[in-house]
């Protein structure tokens, strides 16, 4: 959060609505990342393809704009691993009981006044800020 600013924010929602934007228009599909990770491997055969374009796509676009900003990676360290690999099984679990991720019900659902969505991203933005609250001011975890 160093090179946080206001453009890149509004530049990066802005592309992010774009790509979310053309994918309806031009594919009729809603751009929920773990709904499209998952079809990559379960979808008929006609579907993977659009669905491991966009996985690369959104890579690409990543290692693009680090090459592009000159902004060096930086890994976190001294996380504990095991509340990590917890933590990833719990989103994992969450989002097929949720039936969609944050991009999925934030971006999209939202867009489109779904009661669940909005449900969703209310209950992830409080969730979130929970886990926060309990790991830095509780447990003591830093990063």
């Amino acid at each position: 959060m160093e090179n946080f600013t206001p453009v890149s924010a509004l530049l990066g929602g802005a592309l992010i609505g774009l790509s979310v934007s053309l994918l309806l228009l031009l594919n009729g599909r809603m751009a929920g990342i773990s709904g499209i990770m998952n079809g990559v491997f379960s979808a008929p055969k006609k579907e993977e393809m659009w669905r491991a374009i966009f996985l690369v796509g959104l890579i690409l676009g990543a290692v693009i704009f680090q090459l592009i900003t000159n902004d060096s990676l930086q890994l976190r360290e001294n996380y504990p691993v095991l509340l990590i690999i917890i933590g990833g099984f719990l989103v994992g679990f969450g989002t097929r009981m949720g039936s969609g991720c944050t991009s999925g019900h934030g971006i999209c659902g939202i867009a489109n006044f779904s009661v669940r969505s909005i449900t969703a991203t209310i209950t992830f933005m409080v969730s979130g800020g929970v886990t926060v609250f309990i790991l830095k001011h509780l447990l003591g975890v830093t990063g």
